[in-house]
Parts: structure tokens; C-alpha cells; sequence
């Protein structure tokens, strides 16, 4: 089943975090969790958005980055493991096959995956349930409009159908819009966030017709939550 929900506008006057929608949608996806499992793994811990709302206690939580630089800002603790992979590699996937989790999560990071209904295959075989949320193609859909450019980031009828190939999903879509008092300071944010969306570097005069053309005081962000409910 799939919801969509409204879109909504959120204003930022800490524009010093440059990572204020991954803050958003990594508490929600913990919020909306409903279940409190023991043993967790972890994809995409970046610096601990996740970690830190949890609110129960666990027995053991395994994080990954591929950001070595991330995954030495990740709280740790006694019973946290935080390792340095790139979910795609082989190294990553030998490392977990005896593992087992009663839950995957992962925020703003499975949408970089290039085999997305691979890796999800294979955290459900050693995990009970996946509760992920990943940006979709229409993340910055305007400015790619502007430059046509393609977002390399997965669609979410890609995203849609990698899951559903390996269970029985719930899925919900929510529409974000980030404003800003100026010009200057949305294109700072895309710059410095993390969901540039992989736009490629502009020349100078592509990137003037873009400052001059883009016609919003926002910019719009489509993050799908997805719970599996069964696997197939």
C-alpha cells in the first residue's frame, strides 16, 4: 500500500546544518518504528542521526558507512560496532553473512545502491524486517529541470520494485520543502548538504543561468519510507 502524504514546508534559520532534512526524516522513520528490536544493523549511520533516537534499550547495533570520516563521529558504546564498507562491495556482504538482525534501518542511503533489490535480498536473509527511507530522482527536481540533467538517484518505481521483488511492503511518499530567505543561501545548502543528488559540476555560465533562472525561495526533497512487512 502506498500513501502519500502533503507536502510541507520546513524553515531553517540554522543554516550551519546542512543536513536538516536527514535530521527530519532519520527521527521520523524512528517514530514510526513498531517494534523494539534487540539487535539492529545499521546502513548509512553518517554521524549518528538514527543512534541518537533511539529510545529503548538493545543488545547489540552494528553501523555502517562508507565514510570512514562518518563512522568516526558515530556514538559508540559497549555494545556498537561501527565499521567502514561501502554496502555495495563484496567485502561488505562476506562480512554480514552469519550475521542476524531482528531489524535493518537505514535513512538516506539505500538510493545510492547500484543493485538496490540485490542488497535488499540479502539483509533479508539475515534480518527479520528492513524500516528504510531513501530519496527519490524528484529530490531537486526543479534545478534538474533547469540543467537537464538526469538525477542518478533511483526513482521510487525503481525503488518500489527492487523492494517488492523480495517482500511485502509498506510504502508511504512525503514531499519536503526546505525554504530559504535567499538565493545565496539555497545554493550554499546544495553545496554542503549531503543530497546533492550527484549534480554534476556546472561551468561557470551553466551555473549563472542557473542562479538567475531558478525561480523558488525552496527546494524540494521526496523521501519514500518503506517498512517490510513479509518476505516473499
Amino acid at each position: 500500500m502506498i500513501k502519500v502524504k502533503e507536502e510541507f514546508s520546513t524553515h531553517s534559520k540554522e543554516y550551519g546544518n546542512h543536513n536538516i532534512i536527514q535530521q527530519i526524516i532519520a527521527k521520523a522513520l524512528v517514530r514510526e518504528m513498531t517494534s523494539t528490536p534487540k539487535r539492529i544493523l545499521e546502513l548509512g549511520c553518517g554521524s549518528g542521526q538514527i543512534y541518537g533516537n533511539i529510545n529503548f534499550p538493545i543488545e547489540y547495533y552494528k553501523a555502517i558507512d562508507f565514510s570512514q570520516a562518518m563512522c568516526d563521529l558515530h556514538p559508540n558504546g559497549e555494545n556498537v560496532d561501527v565499521c567502514c564498507f561501502d554496502f555495495d562491495s563484496d567485502e561488505f556482504f562476506e562480512s554480514l553473512r552469519n550475521d542476524r538482525y531482528d531489524m535493518v534501518l537505514s535513512s538516506s542511503a539505500m538510493q545510492w545502491s547500484k543493485d538496490l533489490s540485490k542488497l535488499v535480498s540479502f539483509l533479508l536473509s539475515i534480518s527479520k524486517e528492513i524500516n528504510a527511507t531513501l530519496f527519490t530522482s524528484n529530490t531537486f527536481r526543479s534545478i534538474f529541470e533547469i540543467t537537464k540533467q538526469k538525477s542518478p538517484i533511483l526513482t521510487k518505481e525503481d525503488i518500489i520494485s527492487a523492494f517488492e521483488k523480495n517482500a511485502k511492503c509498506k510504502f508511504e511518499i512525503y514531499e519536503y520543502k526546505l525554504e530559504f530567505e535567499n538565493k545565496k543561501q539555497l545554493f550554499d545548502y546544495i553545496k554542503k548538504s549531503g543530497v546533492r543528488g550527484g549534480l554534476a559540476p556546472l561551468s561557470f555560465k551553466e551555473s549563472k543561468k542557473l542562479y538567475l533562472e531558478y525561480p523558488y525561495n525552496y527546494l524540494e526533497f521526496e523521501v519514500i519510507f518503506v517498512k517490510t512487512i513479509s518476505k516473499s
